[in-house]
């Protein structure tokens, strides 16, 4: 369906500008003049056949050339389409990329593109994994996107407290909120981030409630409400209901990319996520005595001489260690003489 034929007339008078959708001068610096009868829009939903966009005048169902490979697209791309075929013409550079690698995928999976917040959602409950909150933090670290921990289900226990203390700490200056995702009082609360033209993008576990922080969010109700499912008693572990990542207005001005529940995430590809989430260890590093100092067992090492003080908690250097081995594990390298390089599948690398 064309946004000419939109059955909808209030829909049709809520119009857009390209600005509300988050339309920024980087955007603006990539067109050309054999782009001005284009219209650019920002996709809202990818599947494997289809894809569909948010325009000025409203969501519009996407023509796609044949053999348009459609998972080189990401929610959140923006697009520039022909006004009276709605055909996609082509993808403008991104901002900003979340993805991840998959177990056994060769290739990124793309999560949401053109973010300027990341919410990582997690519960006031047994679910709360302070290790599991590092590795999103290191993803958005890695591609600029601000990160924000929201710690739902506030209402069902007698104090958040000790379950903020557990993740405050994680990064330096790292904003932690704990809210109930299904109350109003809860935009409100998120509201600095969900501003005119602003991008959040929801991730986390299944079950911590980003489905209902998205109906919050975006003011869904009725037939137009996400599923919302719960986290298991028996195990803590949540039901899968988000599906499909999927874009969607936020009441304030701003838009949400919403995206499946996530089991594992991979610590991949990797190049200053690491630092920033592990600031105080990368700022010892340069005083060690060895510029490859693992700081393990060798002699004057820095790192190690601040957890003998007391300064660094030793937990914290494990996690660093474990996410740094896992990181060189599974990005791929570039390996042969230069000028005729290849890239080697990720795995143990020696």
């Amino acid at each position: 369906m064309t946004h000419a034929d939109d059955p909808n007339p209030a829909k049709a008078e809520a119009r857009l500008t390209a600005e509300a959708l988050g339309w920024t001068p980087f955007f603006e610096a990539q067109l050309t003049p054999a782009d001005a009868a284009l219209l650019p829009m920002r996709v809202a939903t990818v599947h494997r056949a289809r894809m569909s966009a948010e325009g000025a005048a409203g969501p519009v169902r996407l023509q796609i050339a044949p053999l348009t490979n459609t998972a080189d697209y990401a929610v959140g791309d923006w697009v520039l389409v022909e006004p009276e075929t709605d055909l996609l013409v082509r993808r403008l550079e991104r901002q900003t990329l979340i993805q991840r690698r998959t177990e056994g995928g060769r290739v990124p999976q793309l999560m949401a593109a053109n973010v300027d917040t990341l919410f990582i959602v997690s519960s006031c409950n047994d679910d709360l994994n302070p290790a599991r909150l590092e590795r999103y933090l290191a993803l958005a670290n890695e591609v600029g996107t601000a990160p924000v921990i929201v710690l739902t289900k506030a209402d069902q226990v007698a104090d958040v407290a000790p379950f903020v203390a557990q993740v405050i700490g994680l990064q330096r200056d790292l904003p932690v909120v704990a809210l109930n995702a299904n109350a109003p009082e809860a935009a409100l609360t998120l509201a600095p981030w969900c501003g005119h033209g602003q991008t959040v993008a929801l991730v986390g576990s299944s079950g911590v409630g980003k489905s209902s922080l998205l109906n919050t969010l975006a003011a869904k109700t009725g037939a137009e409400a996400q599923l919302t499912g719960s986290i298991r008693e028996d195990d803590a572990r949540g039901r899968h209901t988000t599906t499909a990542r999927s874009l969607h207005r936020i009441v304030g001005g701003g838009w949400v990319i919403d995206t499946p529940g996530i089991r594992s995430l991979q610590v991949s590809d990797l190049s200053v996520g690491l630092d920033v989430l592990f600031a105080e260890i990368a700022e010892l590093a340069p005083a060690c005595r060895f510029r490859d100092c693992t700081h393990a067992h060798e002699p004057g090492c820095a790192v190690q001489a601040a957890v003998a003080a007391g300064d660094l908690d030793p937990a914290r250097l494990e996690r660093w260690r474990k996410l740094m081995e896992e990181n060189r594990a599974n990005t791929p390298v570039a390996t042969g003489p230069r000028g005729n390089k290849t890239t080697k599948p990720y795995g143990k690398h020696r």
